[in-house]
């Protein structure tokens, strides 16, 4: 193995570590306040790491947790954590458990105070698992509009747009539910330009993504999907941790501790690996030849 493979090696490693997710919730509670709650303080953690990440804040905040509650997929949690209620749902499709799960996730945070904090976690397929119809939707309205979305190519920005305006607790509603309380988000991003899509489409882009793939919606979706999103969220603040963006810049100081001079050409590069692979092995050919390191 030459001395390159080698460093590509160590490279990769050390960055991997940093961006798993319980090192990403610990470095973010880290920087926070949290040891010591002025009132409640609980956690919420939804996702496939979901398990993964409440534990890290169990072990980081002990008792300074006054409860919490974990959502995950199926399959997905390894055991009990203290003072945290373990439930699973189905994903990618939201199912009964995913309504019950987002209930008791509701009467936890009904009935608090200004001096109340909840710890926000969330991960990949979060969005399927932290569900409950609004209006007078149902399970099978929403359902239908998942496999719909599924099916039709739409990327995940634009699945987001349309979920959060049927949904009861998407598109910053969670965040009034739980006023006055404050809210701490650590979100584990997978979405390139680290952009959530919290509260920024309107009814206007949902209808444009409905008519750009030919979707069909019953009349009493269609209605829902009228209602706009509350734009005006107080009481939220969002960290986005291990994501692309934090890859890349801690794979350039991971390059830069081995000696060499990193350049971050992208961290929005959208395409299959091997395409990737291609494109990246190009660009660093034609920087060898250009320094004449080969002929």
């Amino acid at each position: 193995m030459s001395i390159l493979q080698q460093h590509a090696n160590i490279i990769i490693q050390n960055t991997l570590q940093q961006v798993l997710p319980d090192i990403a919730v610990k470095r973010a509670l880290s920087e926070q306040n949290f040891k010591n709650p002025k009132g409640k303080q609980i956690v919420i953690s939804v996702g496939k790491a979901a398990w993964t990440m409440a534990k890290a804040a169990s072990d980081y905040l002990g008792c300074a947790i006054t409860s919490g509650i974990v959502l995950t997929k199926y399959e997905h949690s390894k055991g009990e954590i203290p003072n945290f209620t373990i439930l699973e749902a189905g994903y990618p499709s939201v199912d009964e458990n995913s309504i019950a799960g987002t209930q008791k996730i509701l009467d936890m945070v009904s009935n608090l105070t200004a001096d109340d904090t909840i710890i926000f976690l969330i991960s990949g397929g979060g969005s399927a698992l932290f569900e409950k119809p609004a209006g007078n939707l149902s399970l099978q309205d929403m359902q239908n509009v998942s496999q719909q979305l599924l099916a039709c190519g739409a990327d995940i920005v634009e699945i987001n747009a349309i979920r959060k305006h049927i949904s009861a607790v998407k598109g910053g509603r969670f965040a009034k539910i739980c006023e006055p309380a404050s809210i701490f988000t650590i979100a584990l991003s997978d979405i390139l330009g680290d952009h959530l899509d919290a509260d920024s489409s309107t009814c206007d882009d949902v209808m444009k993504i409905i008519q750009k793939y030919n979707l069909s919606f019953s009349a009493e979706i269609l209605k829902q999907l009228q209602i706009e999103t509350p734009k005006q969220i107080t009481n939220c603040t969002t960290i986005i941790t291990g994501s692309v963006t934090q890859l890349c810049q801690f794979a350039a100081k991971e390059a830069e501790a081995l000696g060499y001079t990193p350049l971050i050409l992208s961290t929005m590069l959208d395409c299959e690996a091997k395409e990737a692979g291609r494109f990246l092995g190009s660009i660093a050919k034609t920087f060898q030849k250009r320094e004449g390191f080969c002929k």
